[in-house]
């Protein structure tokens, strides 16, 4: 099966805490839904709000995400699945694209 790498977004600061409690479980189950669609979910990490983060360009650093977006990476996941349309039919699923959206790119085996 191939890896892929599903970078969830949803709008800024993105913030676990504002997660509705139903929408929170829905993460949490998304990893049984994606077992039973044959695919298998390695790891998993939300992220915290992006006002947390800390970007670094050349010898600058500042506070704040790398660039200023109005989605902002939320989390990510790996998954494994079949194929691309394996893949996209389990990340389709996922509760982030209630109000967000994914990214689904294959991991660079090299």
């Amino acid at each position: 099966m191939t890896q892929y790498a599903i970078l969830l977004f949803t709008p800024a600061p993105a913030d676990p805490a504002d997660l509705p409690p139903a929408e929170l479980q829905a993460h949490f189950a998304h990893a049984e839904e994606a077992e039973r669609l044959g695919g298998r979910i390695v790891a998993g990490y939300g992220l915290q709000p992006s006002t947390t983060a800390t970007a670094v360009r050349g010898d600058t650093v500042t506070d704040g995400p790398f660039i200023e977006a109005k989605e902002v990476v939320a989390g990510f996941y790996i998954l494994e699945a079949r194929d691309l349309d394996h893949a996209l039919e389990i990340a389709r699923r996922n509760p982030a694209t209630w109000r967000g959206g994914v990214e689904i790119r294959p991991l660079f085996e090299g």
